[in-house]
């Protein structure tokens, strides 16, 4: 560096109105920056961007769109048993860690997409997404819920250690006649118990349902 800066002070004629150190050396400057690059610099150069042309692309990450929210039950909105289970567990759950959206509203669709499973499935056994990548069904999914509960519903959670075909055969027993036992509506209950919307993820859709029934 100190070499070539010497070269320049010998072989370049400064303009005479650079009077000043501060002018001298901006011109210096320019002068450094603006000669031409060598040939094996050039050369190195051209190398590199071969390099970077011919590089594998990295693998894509698939992204997990940033709105989608943990810990979301997806149920059954208009059943009479699955509303009282989500009634149950918003009163014991203190700490507000779980949230809920009915299967019936646009709202659930991205949690569908994300857990590879369609509406059918779900009014069978419901879903439970606990994180990105992480969801669970039946059984498993009631278990799952009730450890996020405070003491004593999260020892219920315990249970994981039956086996999974024997709790949700149990599950899917009750599941198929709960219309029949228990009734169900029109539309999701929770609108009828409004004071618990602020617990749900897809309230506004809910809400504007419900003004646009009235009108």
């Amino acid at each position: 560096m100190v070499g070539t800066m010497l070269m320049l002070l010998r072989n370049a004629k400064a303009p005479c109105c650079l009077s000043s150190s501060a002018a001298f050396s901006s011109y210096l400057m320019q002068r450094l920056y603006s000669t031409p690059r060598s040939s094996s610099a050039a050369a190195d150069l051209a190398g590199e961007r071969i390099l970077l042309t011919d590089s594998p692309p990295s693998p894509v990450t698939p992204v997990i769109p940033s709105l989608l929210q943990p810990r979301v039950v997806v149920y059954d909105g208009v059943c009479h048993l699955c509303h009282g289970g989500v009634k149950w567990v918003i009163n014991a759950d203190k700490h507000r860690k779980i949230k809920f959206c009915c299967l019936q509203s646009q709202a659930a669709e991205p949690y569908l997409r994300l857990c590879n499973v369609d509406r059918e499935d779900v009014l069978h056994r419901f879903l439970f997404v606990e994180g990105p990548g992480v969801y669970h069904r039946a059984s498993t999914a009631a278990l799952k819920v009730m450890s996020y509960l405070p003491l004593p519903y999260s020892a219920l959670s315990t249970l994981l250690i039956v086996p999974r075909p024997l709790r949700d055969a149990v599950y899917d027993y009750v599941a198929k006649r709960r219309y029949d036992w228990f009734g169900k509506e029109e539309d999701c209950l929770v609108l009828q118990e409004q004071e618990m919307l602020e617990r749900f993820i897809d309230r506004e859709e809910l809400l504007e349902r419900s003004r646009s029934d009235v009108l």
